[in-house]
């Protein structure tokens, strides 16, 4: 668990951009040349058995976070759930999210919101549908489908009031080199429904069949670390514990992952004053 996180490292626009263009590019020609079978059929009708639901609002109150990107972020989400929404999932394939989604443009109608840049915030066009990964993430983990690829901010970038899942429980992107890959490995068929309402994002895993085991997902290990350059680490491991379905039987606990972050705020409260 112990890992020692280096320093920060400011780098230049030039070499953000030619990075960007190198790995954007690379991922477009594995597209290509892959063996995976990628999942691309949609249909209207849900299938029968519910595995997993979930929901998150779309609009909250972040410090230095203009509300009007938070906005446009609602618009992009919905833009990028009509991409996906009733996405089947044949047994031995593969969700991508970008190849769903594809290339956030203003021309299809994608809005600027805020993103992390060096562990900064920032503005760009899509900004925001981390939210979707995240939810889709989280959703994955309490289903037998299998998390092929997975990507997580190296930056927390923002305390921890009012969460209610476990640190670094979600998943980041960034087109289209950072995705959300999610393997079906079952004999079954899944779907994925991603849909906006009331200001909220909502998502779910529907399948053919009826669920199997039932999980639990939670943390252990969780640490915060100054580090030797004068900065703050967090850490900790994510875990499920599975169950029968339908006895409820403990069948055991899952490894997921191990999350690494470096803190962007103090992460001590300020001792409170006495008066003499």
């Amino acid at each position: 668990m112990k890992q020692a996180l280096p320093k920060p490292v400011q780098r230049s626009a030039l070499r953000l951009a030619l990075g960007r263009f190198y790995y954007v590019n690379r991922r477009r020609l594995s597209w290509y040349l892959t063996s995976t079978r990628y999942a691309s059929t949609r249909q209207s009708g849900h299938l029968p058995h519910m595995h997993m639901q979930h929901g998150t609002p779309m609009l909250r109150e972040l410090s230095g976070v203009d509300m009007q990107l938070q906005r446009n972020k609602m618009a992009s989400l919905e833009i990028a759930a009509r991409c996906i929404d009733g996405l089947v999932l044949k047994p031995g394939e593969t969700f991508s999210f970008w190849r769903m989604v594809g290339k956030p443009t203003a021309r299809r109608g994608f809005k600027t919101g805020f993103v992390l840049k060096n562990g900064k915030l920032a503005q760009d066009i899509g900004g925001g549908l981390c939210q979707m990964t995240n939810l889709i993430y989280w959703m994955t983990i309490h289903t037998d489908l299998e998390v092929m690829e997975r990507w997580r901010h190296g930056f927390d970038v923002f305390p921890d009031a009012g969460r209610t899942q476990p640190f670094a429980s979600g998943a980041t992107c960034a087109y289209n080199y950072i995705d959300l890959q999610i393997r079906n490995p079952t004999q079954d068929t899944w779907q994925l429904s991603l849909w906006t309402k009331n200001d909220w994002l909502r998502g779910a895993w529907r399948c053919s069949a009826p669920q199997r085991h039932r999980y639990e997902v939670f943390e252990k290990s969780h640490e915060i670390r100054p580090e030797w350059w004068g900065g703050y680490s967090r850490h900790n491991e994510l875990w499920r514990n599975r169950r029968d379905a339908v006895s409820g039987e403990a069948l055991g606990e899952d490894f997921i992952t191990a999350n690494h972050a470096i803190m962007m705020y103090e992460p001590l409260l300020p001792r409170p004053e006495t008066s003499a």
